[in-house]
């Protein structure tokens, strides 16, 4: 398995700990059991529950696994809407930057041009809050509620 997402478990793991209990218990067992068995045993990652979750560092296949936990366990329908436009537009804007970067009708055009290529990918996000903002916020609420 890849170390990033071992690593990612690790992560996981540390920051749904601090889930009041009855939302903890929304998420099934052997999902949990699957990230402690699969985690970087070497890996030691530790969040700090007075600072905000947005301030904390947290990869990106963490975070994509929090918000697969969000949707599927905690989000409403309305939620799951919402971020199901979000993820649908979000590809589509990446489809559009990609066919507009590397159109073969226009790439070839002209022949002394060099093709450079990005090695990072692109994420186009509108001026609304981004997914990931939206999740963060939600855990800044529960982190909040646990401390009062």
């Amino acid at each position: 398995m890849a170390n990033k997402y071992t690593r990612a478990y690790n992560e996981v793991i540390e920051i749904i700990s601090y889930f009041p209990k009855e939302e903890y218990s929304k998420i099934p067992i052997e999902k949990i059991e699957f990230f402690k068995n699969n985690m970087d045993k070497d890996y030691i990652y530790k969040i700090d529950p007075k600072m905000d979750l947005l301030n904390q560092n947290i990869s990106k296949e963490a975070n994509s696994i929090l918000i697969s936990l969000f949707r599927d366990y905690f989000a409403t329908q309305r939620q799951k809407e919402i971020l199901e436009n979000l993820l649908k537009q979000n590809q589509q804007n990446l489809e559009h930057e990609k066919n507009k970067k590397y159109n073969s009708n226009s790439i070839f055009k002209d022949k002394n041009r060099k093709l450079t290529i990005d090695e990072k990918s692109i994420v186009i996000l509108d001026d609304k809050d981004s997914i990931f903002t939206k999740i963060i916020k939600w855990f800044k609420h529960f982190f909040n509620t646990i401390g009062k």
